[in-house]
């Protein structure tokens, strides 16, 4: 197993710079790992560092109250974070509270040689996932204190298949499990790692953190005019098929629409503005313009829509009906409604749990996301319960990071 997997590695290393050619996300994915290197030559030998690989967006938010912890307690230390996707990667290279930000090399065996022998980290934090062999083998090697954080293990995973054992033993590089749920101590117990803890997921902390910052943006305050608010956040293009025909067939004048994509590509935000037939402004042309005259306002810049969520009535999650779910805690921990779409879901425990709460809705076509917006609209009540419900249950699963950072006295 081993042996084919390094083999494959090869083989994507060499082709990797031709599909880049034709892939702008492959491009971005294979030319921004020749500077990894070159940005780790900054450590000194004498330099004490922590660690943190994140895989994309999604997990950085998951380990960010925990690299603001680590900058506050431990301002000694140099925090580098890594991540594998672009996506993640672009968002974030200049996130201040890092000392270093690059992507992680290629799971070859002499790039994580080279990678490890460079950070010489004290510790190393992996975020939810990412169980790349030999990378945790050299952790191993190396003698790294390492640990998983908001980690999730669901059974069909190869580890707790009869054919998982080359998976498998990777997992004993990890000093420490920490879980989000029963469910996955239980599996990894299975397979006799009992150095788990159930934690809960570090986001909780992150999302309820929001709500102790200023959420002010003026424009939004001046677009929205104390009128109902829909915010969209993070939509696809499958999402906004559905959107789109919700807003141009609804008669009302007294509800807004702020749609925040998830790809903010010219053309494609041209695509959407020429389809809505509601008076849209874009946010880079709201200056010197009267925004209380529009009804759809989308955002083509990111940065805000967790701010935005804090002016919204209702929120529409994009993602569940083309490559997954995208985050539902930040319009959550703002006490709304939250609906989504599709069906890739359901690896998200969030989604699961507010969905049984009965504090989130899913909708798969145009006539379900029509009859679910109109209901929540007009009924008050069940709008104020939906979203004291989200409220709460951000409230009750706080916690993750204090628990995370208990451990790290013993190590840092």
């Amino acid at each position: 197993m081993s042996f084919l997997y390094n083999l494959f590695l090869h083989l994507i290393s060499l082709l990797l710079p031709i599909i880049a050619l034709f892939n702008h996300k492959i491009k971005l994915f294979a030319h921004g790992r020749k500077e990894t290197f070159s940005k780790l030559s900054s450590i000194k030998k004498e330099d004490k560092v922590v660690w943190i690989h994140a895989a994309s967006l999604g997990e950085f938010e998951q380990a960010r109250p925990i690299i603001e912890n680590i900058k506050v307690t431990y301002p000694n230390y140099k925090v580098v974070v890594s991540f594998f996707s672009p996506s993640g990667y672009e968002i974030r290279k200049n996130y201040p509270l890092a000392d270093i930000i690059c992507y992680l090399p290629i799971d070859t065996k002499s790039n994580v040689k080279k990678f490890i022998k460079q950070l010489h980290p004290t510790l190393a934090i992996i975020v939810k996932y990412e169980f790349w062999p030999n990378l945790l083998q050299e952790l191993k090697n190396t003698n790294t204190s390492t640990l998983l954080i908001s980690g999730i293990f669901r059974k069909k995973q190869s580890f707790f298949k009869s054919y998982g054992s080359f998976m498998k033993n990777k997992l004993s590089a990890f000093n420490h499990f920490f879980v989000q749920n029963e469910e996955s101590k239980k599996l990894l117990n299975s397979i006799n790692f009992n150095n788990v803890t159930v934690s809960g997921d570090t986001r909780f902390d992150r999302v309820y953190e929001i709500l102790q910052q200023d959420n002010t943006l003026d424009f939004i305050e001046d677009f929205k005019n104390n009128k109902y608010t829909l915010v969209a956040g993070s939509t696809w293009k499958e999402d906004e098929e559905l959107l789109v025909d919700y807003i141009n067939n609804t008669t009302s004048t007294d509800e807004k629409f702020i749609i925040a994509p998830h790809n903010i590509k010219l053309n494609q935000i041209k695509e959407l503005t020429s389809s809505l037939s509601k008076k849209t402004v874009l946010f880079s042309e709201k200056d010197n313009v009267n925004l209380k005259e529009f009804q759809v306002f989308i955002i083509d810049t990111i940065g805000l829509l967790t701010k935005i969520y804090a002016y919204g009535d209702i929120a529409y999650v994009g993602g569940g009906l083309a490559t997954g779910l995208h985050n539902i805690l930040e319009p959550a921990t703002y006490g709304i409604p939250v609906v989504f779409g599709g069906n890739k879901y359901q690896k998200f425990k969030e989604a699961n749990d507010l969905l049984e709460l009965g504090s989130a809705t899913i909708v798969t076509n145009k006539i379900e996301l029509t009859t679910t917006f109109a209901s929540i609209k007009n009924d008050n009540e069940l709008r104020f319960k939906m979203g004291n419900t989200n409220q709460q249950y951000i409230k009750n699963n706080v916690g993750a990071t204090q628990k995370i950072l208990t451990h790290l006295k013993d190590i840092l």
